[in-house]
């Protein structure tokens, strides 16, 4: 017989053996089929994960570090350090410090945000103005689809221009250029200069990383928004009359509790992006001291790193995505077992047809060879299920639980590969031990 012929015959009796015990086959795969499912879901998962942070690195911008204020409520311990300190808050001029003095820093762009609305023709929708400096387009990678950026006289003055986001234009102008046209904003009316394009960010990741949501936002000059909408470190004829009734009252011997002071500070937040990721930390270390000089003492304002966030972040994503990943490879080596016990249990049960086949002249090789087929067969054919039953999971882990799972080619091909090895490993010994049956005595097995 032919070589090619031989092996041909041996598949055949192989597949033959396999179809023959259908649902004893398909329990033997089960093990496989969960395995390789598991591995391709955490794969996903991982995957995903890992998107989920580069595209929130993409998100923040690159090596930055954000300054927030902080105001203390009546049961923060902070609040008895403060008393008698004077803090000017977050304001402009710590902006200015940090970017002249620190020389690992390259860009500075201080931020404020007041919520109002804004008019057009008639239509009247929710806006927030976000008080900026070109660098701030710099920082996040927000390109300009019409216009164009500040000038230098536009932020010297505090002119009334702004640069609309491309969901405000959306809003007011539809699909026409509003480059040159007049948009009221609050109590204002504001020149469009520039239209910035999409980004997208989710609620979770402005809370945790410090950031400003890049949505219906019409950006002006910081200079702008202080002169124009809101300055809260200004003193108003208001916060005069306040404070001398509460002298007044001190005086009166009233004991009444005073009322709860707004918060004082100019800016919401101050992103400052330094040259490399490796000054990071000393640089935030240096903002952290050069801001309690300036606010005397009072720490008023809090650091974050994103990126350092985000590698904490990713390393526990990693550490649970090996957790998952062993437990799914635990099940691909109990399916192995499983092939293998169920061969062995098949080889004690066709001892005669071992015989007889040694007997008419079958190699050992040939039983090696058929034995191995089935134990293939049956791996091949949980990988391949199992690879379905992996992207379902995949998709539906997506669907109900809002996780991001990606599913890539490599994940499929690893899966697949391993549960091929896994069927010729854990298939060879049963396939050698009924290969090294003596033939007289086979024949004879009840």
């Amino acid at each position: 017989m032919i070589k090619s012929q031989r092996y041909f015959y041996n598949l055949n009796i192989a597949l033959d053996a396999v179809l023959a015990n259908k649902f004893r086959s398909m329990l033997t795969a089960l093990g496989i089929i969960f395995g390789v499912g598991a591995v391709i879901a955490m794969l996903a998962i991982g995957t995903g994960a890992r998107q989920e942070i580069l595209d929130q690195m993409k998100l923040v911008g690159v090596n930055n570090i954000i300054i927030r204020p902080v105001f203390p409520d009546d049961d923060d311990s902070r609040q008895e350090l403060w008393e008698g300190r004077f803090s000017p808050g977050l304001n402009l001029e710590d902006a200015r410090s940090i970017l002249q003095i620190i020389p690992s820093v390259e860009r500075v762009s201080p931020e404020l945000e007041v919520s109002t609305f804004g008019f057009y023709q008639g239509i009247r929708r929710p806006v927030r103005i976000a008080g900026v400096n070109p660098q701030h387009f710099e920082l996040f990678g927000l390109n300009l689809l019409y216009g164009s950026m500040f000038s230098d006289d536009v932020l010297k003055d505090g002119l009334p221009v702004c640069i609309i986001s491309n969901q405000v234009r959306a809003l007011f102008f539809g699909n026409t250029n509003p480059v040159g046209k007049q948009l009221k904003v609050g109590n204002n009316w504001l020149t469009v200069i520039g239209v910035v394009e999409d980004r997208i960010t989710g609620g979770q990741s402005v809370e945790k990383l410090g950031i400003s949501e890049f949505g219906s936002i019409v950006y002006t000059p910081v200079q702008t928004t202080l002169i124009r909408y809101m300055d809260r470190s200004a003193v108003s004829a208001a916060d005069i009359a306040r404070a001398r009734n509460q002298a007044r009252g001190r005086m009166g011997g009233n004991q009444q509790e005073p009322p709860k002071p707004k918060s004082y500070h100019q800016l919401d937040r101050i992103v400052v992006q330094v040259e490399n990721s490796e000054s990071l930390s000393s640089t935030s270390e240096i903002i952290q001291r050069m801001l309690l000089r300036r606010h005397n003492g009072v720490e008023d304002f809090e650091i974050i790193v994103p990126e350092l966030l985000l590698q904490q972040e990713q390393r526990a994503k990693d550490i649970f995505n090996i957790v998952l990943g062993a437990i799914a490879g635990i099940s691909l080596l109990v399916g192995g077992i499983g092939i293998m016990n169920i061969m062995l249990a098949s080889v004690m049960e066709r001892t005669r047809e071992i015989g007889i086949r040694l007997a008419v002249g079958a190699k050992k090789t040939d039983v090696v060879f058929q034995f191995l087929a089935e134990s293939v067969f049956i791996s091949i054919t949980g990988g391949i299920i199992g690879v379905f039953l992996g992207i379902s999971i995949s998709r539906l882990i997506m669907q109900f639980t809002d996780i991001l799972t990606i599913v890539s080619v490599s994940s499929i091909i690893i899966s697949f590969f391993v549960s091929a090895s896994i069927g010729v490993i854990f298939g060879f010994m049963p396939a050698r031990k009924a290969a090294q049956k003596d033939p007289v005595t086979s024949l004879r097995y009840e």
